[in-house]
């Protein structure tokens, strides 16, 4: 884990909510998945950064951010940590399933499986504007009717959208999904793993696991307890 400064260099009003413009060192950039723990002057709780875009010296960081952020703030932070998304090679075929309706953590997967020839379907109540042309969009109700379509399944939800998640992809209470996938749980992660402090604890098949480092990004089936 590495620690520099950083700094908000231009904030943007999105649908989701606010995301930045942070300028920092490229050692410190999270992979998709990963996040960045952030701290304002005199701020008593850290913020996770997660990976929306990329941008000269720096990145676009995913909603939501706190209000009294400005262009200029002065940030501590360190990182990246985390478990972040892996995508198996020669992947033909992604779906994304966007649970909250946030797609911007799901944003650079897109990038880098459209520029690998993969066919993505994302599957969302709340579409964002400016899509690329390639990317199919469906609404969340109707991924059930095409759940075989995906060779790999990608999954962005909070830890309160877990146990509503078999009803989603439209699975019986014991079912699993018929392709492999991940998904990101986003919760409050206040100590990253430094305190082991419980409050991102995930209940998965085989037991608890922590958010904060042996996530975010979990096994989907794991999910599925």
């Amino acid at each position: 884990m590495r620690a520099a400064r950083g700094r908000v260099d231009e904030i943007y009003f999105s649908p989701g909510g606010t995301q930045a413009r942070i300028t920092c060192p490229a050692r410190l950039i999270p992979a998709p998945g990963q996040y960045l723990q952030a701290t304002s002057q005199d701020a008593i709780l850290s913020t996770a950064l997660f990976l929306a875009g990329s941008a000269q010296g720096g990145f676009i960081s995913a909603p939501s951010l706190p209000e009294n952020w400005t262009p200029g703030t002065s940030l501590s932070l360190w990182g990246p940590l985390g478990h972040g998304f892996q995508l198996p090679a020669n992947l033909q075929r992604l779906g994304l399933i966007a649970v909250s309706g946030l797609f911007a953590r799901l944003a650079p997967l897109v990038e880098r499986a459209l520029a690998q020839g993969t066919a993505v379907t994302l599957f969302t109540d709340h579409p964002p504007g400016q899509l690329p042309a390639a990317l199919e969009v469906y609404p969340l109700g109707e991924y059930p009717a095409l759940a075989a379509w995906p060779d790999f399944l990608v999954v962005d939800l909070s830890l309160e959208d877990i146990p509503r998640l078999h009803s989603i992809l439209g699975l019986p209470a014991d079912g699993r999904p018929p392709c492999p996938g991940q998904a990101l749980v986003h919760t409050t992660m206040p100590c990253a793993g430094l305190a082991e402090c419980g409050v991102c604890a995930v209940e998965l098949r085989r037991g608890w696991k922590l958010a904060c480092k042996d996530g975010p990004v979990f096994d989907l089936r794991d999910i599925l307890a």
